[in-house]
């Protein structure tokens, strides 16, 4: 497995850390703002681990179809983005 990749899973499993403890805090009866500080990280953690794997897509899936010079392949590649973005802004 890839530096990248085994680097990828670690955050996402210290995310999942992150939102078992949230779930704590919420049965513990925590501050709210603390909690809310706390899903403000998991978030934004996220929003890191989101923007590696679009990074690697654009690096990997969308540079092959545009090196392929296939048009139909490469109008797929850039639909998915705007789907995906159609999404995100939902």
């Amino acid at each position: 497995m890839s530096e990248a990749k085994v680097a990828k899973i670690n955050r996402l499993n210290r995310i999942a850390g992150q939102v078992r403890g949230v779930a704590q805090m919420i049965e513990d009866d925590r501050y709210c703002m603390d909690i809310l500080h706390q899903m403000q990280a998991v978030k934004s953690a996220l929003a890191k681990v989101e923007s590696q794997v679009l990074k690697d897509h654009a690096a990997c899936c969308v540079a092959e179809a545009i090196a392929s010079g296939d048009e139909d392949e490469q109008r797929e590649k850039f639909e998915e983005l705007v789907v995906l973005f159609e999404k995100a802004r939902s």
